[in-house]
């Protein structure tokens, strides 16, 4: 799969079908689906939700509580770190870095930054599907499938790209 496949737009501050902006706490549903030009977000609140069409059936869909966005907080000169590495590894999409994609979105997801919604196969691969707490993005991540004995070595890896 090429790159462009996995990319997904972040969650929506306005529901799809409706087009009503979403409220801090209201509830909503993410759905993906999943087409020859790769995979689609749709954001609905509870009413979208309750008149779409069930014969349509998602890749996979989630519930999520709408959260306003924190401000922009100022930029500074640092490190990278693991959610900058996971971005940069994710839109390179090289087969290489497939084990240290897995690390990262792991590390996260320990840090309570990403959310695993599910697993799902897709094209005969486990995919995990991630979304990020704060701000709605929809992480598509391949398991590589690493043995136990692999992981200290790709823990050690990571590390060292994190510095």
């Amino acid at each position: 799969m090429m790159a462009q496949d996995w990319e997904i737009k972040r969650r929506g501050d306005t529901c799809t079908k409706t087009g009503q902006p979403f409220e801090d706490g209201q509830t909503f549903y993410t759905l993906l689906f999943l087409g020859k030009d790769g995979f689609r977000r749709e954001d609905l609140c509870e009413e979208a939700w309750k008149e779409r069409n069930d014969n349509i059936q998602p890749f996979s869909f989630w519930r999520s509580t709408f959260e306003l966005p924190p401000p922009a907080e100022p930029e500074t000169l640092a490190k990278a770190t693991a959610e900058d590495l996971l971005r940069r590894y994710l839109e390179e999409n090289d087969p290489g870095r497939e084990n240290a994609r897995y690390i990262l979105a792991l590390m996260l997801e320990r840090k309570r930054l990403l959310r695993q919604i599910e697993r799902k196969e897709a094209n005969g691969r486990r995919l995990l599907v991630y979304e990020h707490v704060k701000t709605g993005e929809v992480f598509l991540v391949p398991d590589p499938e690493l043995r136990l004995d692999q992981l200290a070595e790709v823990q050690t890896q990571v590390a060292a790209l994190l510095g």
